[in-house]
């Protein structure tokens, strides 16, 4: 039992047609009808308000169809672990062309075409589908937003929230042409990239995006140094050094990093006794300025 077939049982149940469905759910008929065919796959359940409303208009409980979709989709997935990935359609690497920086477009062209579908070509993708999705997924609920939407990519309302529902549940090997004239188009203005450090920059339509401007950047950073020092490790490790320790000590002395040396374990026990010593430290009241080490006397 899946989706589809649910919806046309109740359907006939009822007595009533795709149309009125389609009207109910807010979306155009030629989106219900390839839902129920299976030619369309159904939309994330978490994505979309599609299934409350199908549900209400079919007199089903709520979360039903939701939950049916859940599971049909993780099987469908499951399924398609093992198909090898196919390159964008032409259409679609045009456009991301298209949209690049005109200075930078021509190298940036030349290693699309050297490696197809490679690692620039995925990267530049992915990253357009994030800042995309990430907008549209904000938006889906803004009829104001849609409607904005459909009229720059010249579909109507309707049409719209079906191209926007696939597209959040799209990934870089299946990116339609569709996608791209009707929603990718509109939205994006520009991007370019750092071919020395990969940081992009992707400029949206500011028409339909407040947060317009998007830089992702790639940092190196360096490496803190080993996750536990070997000391530290035989310290924690022998109860008769560290047996008494509490966690907050212990916090405290896997904080501690050095550059060329490597404490022992015997060092980290005389740290704690340190830390435990009350000759060490002062007891400040509250509302008592702390006096400057170089200002303290002996006798303090």
């Amino acid at each position: 039992m899946d989706v589809s077939f649910v919806i046309r049982q109740r359907l006939e149940l009822l007595g009533v047609g795709q149309k009125d469905l389609a009207r109910a759910a807010r979306v155009t008929e030629s989106y219900v009808s390839q839902l129920l065919s299976r030619k369309k796959a159904p939309p994330a359940p978490g994505r979309t308000d599609i299934y409350d409303r199908m549900d209400r208009f079919l007199k089903l409980p709520t979360g039903e169809l939701a939950k049916l979709a859940d599971l049909q989709r993780k099987d469908e997935l499951k399924r398609g672990l093992g198909d090898e990935p196919t390159p964008l359609f032409s259409e679609v690497r045009a456009l991301i062309l298209r949209k690049c920086r005109p200075e930078k477009e021509r190298e940036v062209r030349a290693v699309f075409e050297k490696q197809p579908f490679g690692e620039l070509e995925r990267l530049v993708t992915q990253k357009l589908l994030d800042v995309v999705k990430h907008v549209a997924r904000r938006e889906l609920q803004n009829d104001y937003w849609l409607r904005t939407v459909a009229q720059l990519g010249g579909r109507s309302f309707e049409e719209m929230r079906v191209i926007v529902l696939e597209f959040l549940d799209t990934d870089i090997f299946h990116l339609s042409v569709e996608h791209c004239v009707s929603f990718l188009d509109p939205l994006i203005a520009s991007w370019d990239i750092d071919l020395a450090t990969f940081g992009l920059e992707i400029v949206l339509n500011e028409q339909v995006a407040a947060d317009h401007v998007h830089r992702i950047e790639f940092v190196e950073r360096e490496s803190e140094g080993p996750a536990q020092e070997p000391g530290l490790h035989a310290f924690l490790h022998d109860p008769s050094l560290s047996g008494t320790a509490t966690a907050e000590e212990v916090a405290f002395l896997s904080t501690l990093r050095f550059q060329d040396k490597r404490p022992t374990a015997l060092y980290y026990y005389r740290e704690l006794q340190s830390l435990r010593d009350p000759l060490h430290f002062r007891t400040v009241r509250t509302g008592e300025p702390i006096t400057p080490p170089a200002l303290l006397r002996p006798n303090d």
